[in-house]
């Protein structure tokens, strides 16, 4: 068994366990994820996921024993297992929160630009690293890195194959939060019911309408935000909301 996965309250952990291979990415991993994924996107007791890992590493990318290694004629091989997986994950509608422990790099680092919310122990160290070994990225270290970065520190990152603290991703705007190690997981689970507190529909919309807002023009973004405000409206959520604030309670949201 390379991927745990257990619900506590409304939060479902995914939790790397491969602590020898420093949890990198085999296909039985991938294939794993991919499946939890697509079960918990429409279950309503899910609201929130954290990403986790066990061991002294997130994530040190793909298992290069594999990566190259042949497959039965009509299989997908390697690549096709990752971008399917990359694909469900970034399109998961429910907020996604990584809690990275030691090193995340190369795939490890792609895993954290997939998610929404980034919590590090202040021990880890994240890069890309795919130039130490003449290995180019294919799930988003050249294409999302400059995304979540600023430019000029994308490019070293990618250049050099160097990793940086927790603190400096912090500074760079890739790490939501800095905690100390012994209160990564803790901290994870806090700040995801916090999530899962609020209304699971508005933080799908809001997920859809942000994630599509940096492809698009400052007004077709809003013209979109519009739309999606307008579909809202309408729901028993936000009307919940309303009434709630006007009765001094808290709200008690259906994701409907």
């Amino acid at each position: 068994m390379s991927l745990l996965h257990e619900l506590r309250g409304a939060v479902g952990w995914l939790t790397l366990d491969r602590p020898a291979a420093m949890n990198s990415l085999s296909r039985e991993l991938m294939l794993g994820l991919d499946t939890q994924l697509r079960r918990w996107a429409d279950d309503p007791a899910v609201r929130v996921v954290v990403l986790a890992a066990n061991g002294r590493a997130f994530c040190a990318g793909a298992d290069l024993k594999e990566v190259s290694a042949p497959v039965a004629a009509g299989e997908p091989d390697f690549i096709d297992v990752a971008t399917a997986f990359f694909a469900t994950l970034r399109a998961f509608p429910k907020p996604v929160l990584a809690a990275v422990n030691g090193l995340a790099v190369a795939g490890g680092l792609e895993l954290v630009l997939a998610c929404d919310l980034v919590v590090a122990a202040e021990s880890a160290r994240l890069g890309d690293a795919h130039a130490n070994f003449g290995v180019f990225p294919g799930a988003g270290g050249a294409a999302v890195l400059p995304r979540k970065v600023p430019v000029n520190v994308a490019r070293y990152l990618l250049f050099t194959g160097r990793t940086f603290t927790a603190a400096q991703m912090e500074r760079h705007g890739l790490v939501n939060e800095v905690v100390p190690d012994g209160e990564l997981a803790g901290h994870a689970q806090a700040l995801a019911e916090e999530l899962a507190a609020r209304s699971p529909l508005v933080l799908s919309r809001m997920k859809r309408v942000a994630a599509q807002a940096t492809d698009k023009t400052v007004s077709d973004a809003l013209r979109d935000e519009l739309l999606a405000f307008r579909d809202h409206q309408r729901s028993y959520d936000m009307q919940e909301g309303l009434r709630a604030f006007a009765e001094k309670r808290a709200p008690v949201f259906k994701g409907c």
